[in-house]
Formats: C-alpha cells, sequence, structure tokens
C-alpha cells in the first residue's frame, strides 16, 4: 500500500482530500495529516509516506522551508504541492527539491485523480526497478564466492583473460598473494579397479571427501592455500609458503605434504593418489607454470622423492623424463572440460585436432597408451558434463564406449572418435534442452557441498534461484537422476563417514557437525546408505 500524508492549514481542505482521494482504487492508505509545516515535519518523519501533499503559505513553518529540510534528511518520496497562490517564484524554489507536481486551488477530482495516478505510476515503475536491482545485487552476492573459484582454477591453469593478469586485477580476498610466493601441489586419483566401478555420481562425492581431506591435512603445513579441482580425476593446492621458510625447509615440507595426502586419502577412501609438486614462483601470474610442472613431474616420473610414495618434483633442465610422452597439459584438459560445459563444439573439436598434431610429433605413442589416452580424455569430457548435471549414460553405454576405445590404434582414430562422440552429445535434444536447467542444478549442487551442515529445503533455494519450488524439484531430479533430499542427505553421510574414520569426534557430535540433532534418525540413514551404523564404521 502506498501511504499518503497530507500538510495543510485549512481543516476543510483536509477534511475534503481524505474523501476525494480514491483510496482503493490507487492501492494507498492515510499516513498522517498537519496543518503546519513544523508538524508536518514531524509526521512525515514518524511515518515515512511515500507521497506528501503539502501547501506553501502555513503558519510556523512554510511548505519549502518543510520540503528543504526533507530533502536535506534524505527524504525520497514524492511531493505535490497544491498551493492557493500562483506564485512563480515559489513554483521555481520548489523545483529545486524535485517537486513531481505544482497545482492550484481548488483542485477537481478529475485532476486530482489523475495526478495521483502518474505518482503511483511512477513510484511502481522505480519499485519495480528496484527490484530488479536488488535481485541482480542478490545473485551476484549469492555468486560472487563460486565467481571468485573460477578466477583462482584459471588463475592455476593460464586461462585467465590478460586484462586480469595485473596485480591491480586481484579480488580484495587475495590481495596477499602479491606479496608471497606460490608453489602448486598436484593431486591425481588413480582409477584402478576398484576406482572403475564407480558410478559418476559416486566419484563425484569421493571428490568432495578429497577437497576436504586435501585442505585438511595441507592447512597444518601451509596456513594459506587454496584448492582446485581441474577435472575428473585431477585437482590441484595452490600454496602461499611464509616468505621466512628456507628452501630446504620449503622442500622438505612439500614432500611431506605429499605423503600425508597420500596416507589420509588412502587411508579414509581407499583411493590411490599420485602427487607432483611444481617449482616455486616469485609471482602469482607464474601459477600456471608451477601447475603444469606438477603434472609434468607425475607425469614422466621425474624425480620421485619418496620409494614408498608415488610423490613426483619438477626439476629444472631434468633430463629423467626426456623421450617420455607427456599425458596432457592441464591448460589443454581445462580448456575441453570448459568447452564441453558450455556447448562450444567447434572449440572442443579445435582443441582435440590441435593435441592430436602435437601428441604425432612425439615419441613412443603405442596403441595402449592411444587407447589410455581415449579413456582419460573420455572421463574429462563425462565428469565435466556430470558437474553440469547431464550423464551420458543417455547416449552411450559404458560397454559400448569400452569396446569402441579397445580399437583405437592410431592418434588419427583418436580424433576422429573423439570429435564424433563430441558432435554427438552438442548435437542431442537432452544436451541442448537443458542448459539454462544445468546452470540452476550446478549453482544447486555447488551451494549443497557448501552448505550441507545448514538447514536447506527445496524452498530456501528456490528463493534464491527464483524459480518455484515444485518446478524446481522437477528439474533437480530430471538432471540429476535423485530428489533434492536423496542427494543432500548422501552429500552429508558422505562427510560424517570422513569424520567418523578421522576418530576424533563421538557419533552424536558428527550427526550433528552434518545437519543432524536426531542421532537415531542419522544412525538409520547412515547404514542405510553405507551399510553399517556408525560405530559398526568405526570398529572396523
Amino acid at each position: 500500500m502506498w501511504r499518503i500524508a497530507i500538510i495543510d492549514d485549512e481543516r476543510q481542505v483536509l477534511k475534503g482530500m481524505k474523501w476525494a482521494i480514491p483510496w482503493d482504487e490507487l492501492g494507498a492508505e492515510w499516513a498522517g495529516e498537519a496543518m503546519n509545516g513544523e508538524d508536518g515535519l514531524e509526521v512525515i518523519r514518524r511515518t515515512r509516506p511515500d507521497i506528501v501533499i503539502t501547501d506553501l503559505y502555513m503558519p510556523v513553518m512554510s511548505g519549502l522551508d518543510m520540503m528543504e529540510q526533507l530533502r536535506k534528511e534524505g527524504f525520497e518520496g514524492k511531493i505535490i504541492i497544491l498551493s492557493g497562490y500562483s506564485d512563480f517564484e515559489h513554483a521555481r524554489q520548489a523545483l529545486k527539491f524535485h517537486v513531481t507536481d505544482y497545482v492550484s486551488k481548488p483542485i477537481s477530482l478529475p485532476t486530482l485523480k489523475s495526478i495521483l495516478g502518474n505518482v503511483v505510476q511512477e513510484l511502481e515503475q522505480e519499485e519495480e526497478k528496484r527490484i530488479r536491482q536488488w535481485e541482480l545485487e542478490f545473485k551476484m552476492t549469492m555468486y560472487e564466492p563460486f565467481v571468485e573459484k573460477e578466477w583462482v582454477r584459471s588463475a592455476a591453469v593460464g586461462t585467465l583473460d590478460p586484462v586480469y593478469r595485473d596485480s591491480t586485477r586481484l579480488p580484495p580476498s587475495y590481495l596477499f598473494w602479491q606479496e608471497r610466493k606460490h608453489v602448486t601441489v598436484g593431486i591425481e586419483l588413480i582409477r584402478d579397479e576398484r576406482a572403475s566401478c564407480l558410478s559418476v555420481s559416486d566419484w563425484n562425492l569421493f571428490r568432495f571427501a578429497v577437497s576436504n581431506i586435501a585442505c585438511e591435512v595441507a592447512v597444518k603445513l601451509f596456513p594459506d592455500l587454496e584448492y582446485t579441482e581441474l577435472h575428473s580425476t585431477r585437482a590441484l593446492l595452490i600454496i602461499h609458503p611464509d616468505a621466512g621458510l628456507p628452501d630446504n625447509k620449503l622442500e622438505n615440507r612439500l614432500e611431506e605434504l605429499g605423503i600425508r595426502l597420500i596416507d589420509n586419502i588412502g587411508s579414509y577412501l581407499k583411493l590411490v593418489t599420485r602427487i607432483g609438486i611444481g617449482g616455486v614462483k616469485d609471482t602469482w601470474t607464474r601459477l600456471s607454470d608451477s601447475t603444469e610442472e606438477a603434472f609434468r613431474a607425475m607425469d614422466q616420473r621425474i624425480l620421485r622423492t619418496s620409494s614408498v610414495h608415488e610423490v613426483y618434483r619438477y626439476k629444472e633442465n631434468s633430463s629423467s623424463g626426456a623421450g617420455k610422452v607427456a599425458l596432457f597439459p592441464v591448460k589443454f584438459s581445462y580448456k575441453l572440460a570448459t568447452a564441453m560445459k558450455t556447448s562450444q563444439e567447434a572449440e572442443a573439436h579445435q582443441l582435440v585436432l590441435e593435441y592430436i598434431t602435437e601428441m604425432k610429433k612425439q615419441e613412443g605413442v603405442t596403441p595402449g597408451y592411444v587407447q589410455m589416452l581415449g579413456s582419460e580424455l573420455w572421463g574429462i569430457i563425462t565428469y565435466s558434463l556430470y558437474e553440469s548435471g547431464f550423464v551420458l549414460d543417455e547416449l552411450f553405454t559404458v560397454d559400448q564406449i569400452a569396446k569402441e576405445i579397445s580399437s583405437l590404434v592410431i592418434p588419427d582414430q583418436l580424433a576422429g572418435w573423439l570429435i564424433d562422440k563430441i558432435t554427438r552429445i552438442s548435437t542431442s535434444r537432452q544436451w541442448k534442452g537443458s542448459s539454462k536447467h544445468r546452470q540452476v542444478v550446478e549453482f544447486m549442487t555447488s551451494y549443497i557441498h557448501e552448505n550441507y551442515a545448514q538447514e536447506l529445503t527445496l524452498a530456501e533455494l528456490s528463493d534464491k534461484v527464483f524459480i518455484s519450488r515444485n518446478h524446481l524439484s522437477i528439474i533437480f531430479k530430471n538432471i540429476t537422476g535423485e530428489t533434492f533430499n536423496n542427494y543432500l542427505t548422501r552429500v552429508r553421510i558422505e562427510k560424517a563417514r570422513e569424520l567418523l574414520l578421522e576418530r576424533n569426534m563421538l557419533v552424536y557430535e558428527v550427526a550433528e557437525r552434518v545437519g543432524y540433532k536426531n542421532i537415531p534418525y542419522f544412525s538409520t540413514l547412515f547404514k542405510k546408505i553405507t551399510g553399517m551404523n556408525p560405530t559398526e564404521l568405526i570398529k572396523n
């Protein structure tokens, strides 16, 4: 309801105006009245009306003085002057105070309705504009953490736009990067027999668990760090060591971190991990060099630092990897994943052709290596699309893909096979028909992983993405294959499993940490998903 206040020193005018204004028709209500500018000022301060109708000539304080004071105090409501005098000088002065209209007494009923109707229409347009602006700002605030994460990943893999490769364009949270050295630690999850049996959905949950373990392990050795995922089997720790840490101690601590990562991920998740350590860089703009070095070290098995753990360190001018074929550059795999997620078919084709052309120049490209690359690249494509809510099982069966990959012998066959698959994915009705919905679901799943411990409801998320609850429920189920509540439960239980295996907390503490206050209910869910209750997991 729009609120209207009337200020006039004639009681008859006040009474007549209150009677004449079509309140219901305008969607308005009376806010208050006064018979002089001073009392009017107090009424307006107290009631904050949207519209003020005021006379100019009044005792104690004039309408002009009242308006001047109101504007000084930041009052932004509409002001209509209703005066018994046609005074050009007063009208000119009133313009300074952004008066909406200036009319003379007596005013006819049709004129009053017309003026107020126009003012209300103007208010409605301004309100609609404010709401749109608020929604935009709200969305920007909501997406800001995800935008920053994408910035970090782009900086780490070398895809950051040159415009932003400048210290003056650093996001506020990362200004400290200017004063530190930087080194990256690459994490690769090995797809052994056990890991290969995991569904894409389960693999996604394992990767979420890996991110938690990696950050908890790394922060004990290096307080300042970021974690970013690259594609289905690879992730990255970006470390900013203390400037006062000697080089030999930094080297030892990085190797210790690699060993701890392998041990913890293996112990808690039963996943086999390989670690690569890049070179230390003096400036953050060379982060991508350290990233490439970290994964080149593990791909070419350069300088293994431990006989028990697969931790590899990059060394400048090292000859230990000479003659070996590099798996694929981090920048390439990241660009391919991005092109697939954003339906850039031509870009994905070009990336594949450029990569295969370079690969053909290398020595040692055997049929087994071609097939291994096919499997890894298919994994990148599969997971990148899953992140966008699209499961490739709808187009290709696992057996079909395995059979086709086993028939690939030379790089050109691999290129043709990948380009055919990319085209079929990009032109499929399922992929094209759900691009906007995928973006919504991608935001929702990210939000769940960030806030699983809080009270999360589909209604709350529907408010955040501006889609009705029922419609959002259907979208989420169609894209992920499971309900919102099931997905949230699985994320919570996976985190609970990880916390229980650490053996630092009691069962009820773990339940509360992941968002459950009802312990029996938590135990029931835990057993339903993992096959054992929490106490059995701890004992085993």
